[in-house]
């Protein structure tokens, strides 16, 4: 099944897509938001399914169906933590600056709690005064909603409270980021507003690509119009979904809604550091890593982080070539 939102309100108008993208139809007689439907999920999936698999037959006409009229599909969420489950990617970061990575790193999760206020829409711009110093970097990620999930939740209970999945850009700010870590506390400014795909899916969407409590397909990042990176996200993740969720409901239960990230998806080639997809690799999802290993090998980074006017694009398809999410599709602009 695929959902989304239209943007409405503070919180959407919940809409069934067609498997193809091509169709929706409005929902609100069975829950007018993503949110009304993920609070009573075991009630309200049957009728969505059931008006899914009607738009794909043809039996209802729909509407056509139009990205840029999308919210993220939960536009505001009462909860988003985001994992960093591909530790190749922390550990290129550590090396960069010549830190050790602790050993911890490998079977404790590393995840921060975001900012789930102000979400943007897949097609919005990324909007900031300024761009000096502050490192505007994207990251091409995959993240997974979930219904309400107990306290002390295991791994192996978990999977079966993983109830949609959706694409992120999780936006960064690089130069800030040092400066608030010392501080002990985490970040706050250095991680603005996220931006999600227009679509989500359950998890069945995805067939035989959903494995493990992994997805596992390439996500593709056009940085510019060019291909930036087309990581698989099921290869080089050390920690599943169903980890991640665990992980955030330790010590709190997570309310229906919940959003939860991989972080950055990254692979490694023979054992090293990835290369850029020109060089025959799968490139990166961030700017960030391309530059780690610019200064693991040269010293110092050639890249630049993201100016004004660059653009990013997130997408992700099927065996059949199908975009299943549909895209994120922002430029970095001055406001």
């Amino acid at each position: 099944m695929k959902l989304a939102s239209l943007k409405h309100g503070r919180d959407g108008k919940l809409v069934v897509v067609s498997r193809d993208l091509s169709k929706m139809v409005i929902a609100g007689y069975i829950a007018p938001t993503l949110q009304i439907a993920i609070d009573d999920w075991d009630a309200k999936a049957p009728a969505l399914k059931l008006l899914y698999d009607q738009l794909n037959a043809g039996e209802i006409e729909g509407e056509a169906f139009e990205e840029a009229k999308c919210a993220s599909p939960l536009p505001r969420a009462y909860q988003w933590a985001d994992g960093s489950a591909y530790v190749n990617h922390v550990e290129l970061v550590r090396k960069a600056r010549n830190a050790e990575m602790p050993d911890s790193f490998w079977h404790d999760p590393l995840m921060y709690q975001g900012g789930s206020d102000t979400f943007l829409g897949p097609k919005e711009d990324i909007v900031f005064p300024t761009t000096d110093g502050w490192g505007v970097d994207f990251e091409a990620e995959i993240a997974v909603i979930t219904d309400d999930v107990p306290l002390g939740v295991s791994a192996s209970d978990a999977a079966s409270h993983i109830k949609l999945l959706m694409l992120v850009n999780d936006v960064s700010l690089r130069g800030l980021i040092p400066g608030e870590l010392a501080k002990g506390f985490g970040f706050f400014q250095s991680k603005p507003s996220s931006a999600f795909s227009p679509v989500c899916v359950t998890p069945d969407e995805l067939g035989d690509a959903w494995s493990d409590n992994k997805v596992h397909l390439p996500i593709i990042s056009h940085y510019n119009g060019a291909v930036f990176g087309k990581p698989e996200a099921g290869i080089d993740m050390t920690f599943d979904f169903a980890t991640l969720v665990a992980h955030a409901a330790k010590t709190r239960p997570l309310g229906a809604g919940a959003v939860v990230g991989s972080g950055t998806i990254s692979n490694k080639l023979d054992g090293g550091p990835g290369k850029p997809v020109s060089d025959g690799g799968v490139g990166y999802s961030c700017i960030a890593e391309i530059r780690m290993i610019e200064t693991i090998q040269n010293g110092s980074p050639l890249t630049n982080f993201m100016q004004f006017g660059d653009t990013i694009k997130i997408e992700m398809f099927d065996g059949d070539g199908q975009s299943i999410f549909g895209s994120i599709d922002q430029a970095v602009k001055q406001g």
